[in-house]
């Protein structure tokens, strides 16, 4: 396994040992900072959503980080940076932005839809776009990914439609549900977690990873057919939003260590996918339905036949129940056969099941050829004059 796919396992691990219950929005943050994308957490107050965010500071090393608590009153040097003044008496309207949000590559603004028209622009601009005005001069910024929380969600008419917009993940958090997972954080059980670091470096070398992380046509199709149920709901994402999902369909199946996006990590898309609170159940529905795997569901009902196949024939051990069951082993490895043609882009996964068919299927050859042996000669005796068993799992 690459050294830095290790590193972000164990990253992962640590998390979801330190936050109960908070699985998703690990791997929401994991796959944020990994498609250079921006989350939101919404839930009430006490549900570890700064917690979590500022793990960040301590995820990645050599990053800069800025992290804010907005308020109505919030003004643009608090986020940006003050005027400077040397350049302001020469007629020069510039900020200084050191330790503001301009030179940050990871940031963490609490209360986003405090967010005030004064800094609301500059905002948008700078997490959409990635690029800073400052005396009227773009400046591109180092920006990676903004993690914004937030109690409630936004009224309705307060123009803050384009900033929840530009979240591309969204997650709901509430409060602890598991008692067990209760009292363990009432005993800070999960704070023994140390979490392990990477470097900048090796992050940018992971989004690299991510953009070539391949997407089969069925994954294309898919998400075109959740489109049009979609919008027979009424229900009209963004052709940005779409395209932008592929960025997240990628880390996800990184950090599940796959060189190809799969149908069951669509299943993200449904914390992307709504633009208002009413559509949310509707989205998640229809997400959850084109998200399952069948050529997954398939091969695992495959291996769980061919397993009990040849449990039975271990307890039957006679000839006609090993050339049974290795007429039924043959049989689901053509079907096999037949799934690997129909999707070329799971050949691994398919291979790594045939290759398991074949065992099963020649322990059940050599263990019957044996009891014909033993059965007709009778030489083949333990201690009590029995006829000793002859199947073995490899």
């Amino acid at each position: 396994m690459d050294i830095n796919l290790q590193k972000l396992h164990e990253i992962k691990s640590a998390l979801n040992k330190k936050f109960f219950e908070r699985e998703n929005e690990v791997e929401g943050i994991l796959v944020a900072i990994l498609s250079r994308q921006h989350m939101l957490m919404i839930g009430p107050a006490g549900t570890a959503k700064s917690a979590l965010a500022v793990e960040l500071t301590k995820i990645v090393e050599g990053t800069s980080y800025f992290q804010w608590l907005l308020t109505r009153f919030s003004t643009p040097e608090e986020v940006f940076g003050p005027l400077s003044l040397k350049d302001l008496e020469e007629g020069v309207y510039k900020r200084n932005t050191t330790s503001k949000m301009p030179e940050a590559h990871l940031v963490f603004l609490d209360e986003i839809f405090k967010a005030n028209s004064a800094i609301l622009n500059s905002l948008l601009t700078l997490i959409n776009e990635r690029l800073f005005y400052n005396d009227g001069h773009p400046i591109e910024v180092p920006l990676i990914s903004v993690i914004g929380a937030s109690n409630e969600y936004p009224e309705e008419g307060e123009g803050l439609e384009a900033l929840f917009d530009r979240f591309l993940l969204r997650f709901e958090i509430d409060f602890i549900a598991d008692e067990s997972n209760f009292v363990s954080m009432m005993k800070d059980e999960g704070e023994e977690v140390e979490t392990p670091k990477m470097h900048l470096e090796e992050l940018i070398q992971l989004q690299n990873m991510a953009d070539k992380v391949k997407i089969p046509d069925e994954v294309y199709e898919t998400l075109s057919t959740i489109r049009r149920e979609l919008q027979d709901e009424g229900i009209q994402p963004s052709d940005r939003r779409f395209k932008q999902s592929l960025s997240i369909l990628q880390a996800r199946a990184l950090i599940n260590q796959r060189e190809s996006v799969q149908i069951e990590d669509i299943a993200i898309l449904e914390n992307a996918l709504w633009e208002t609170l009413d559509q949310k159940e509707a989205v998640c529905t229809i997400v959850r339905r084109h998200s399952q795997d069948g050529l997954a569901q398939r091969l695992s009902a495959i291996e769980n036949e061919a397993n009990e196949i040849y449990d039975s024939a271990v307890r039957d051990q006679s000839t006609e129940a090993g050339m049974e069951a290795v007429q039924k082993i043959s049989a689901l490895s053509t079907e096999v056969n037949k799934l690997k043609e129909e999707n070329e882009s799971r050949v691994t996964e398919i291979d790594h099941l045939q290759n398991q068919l074949v065992s099963l299927k020649n322990e059940v050859e050599s263990s019957r050829l044996d009891t014909a042996y033993y059965g007709e000669t009778n030489e083949k005796k333990d201690g009590n004059g029995d006829q000793t068993g002859v199947f073995f799992r490899m």
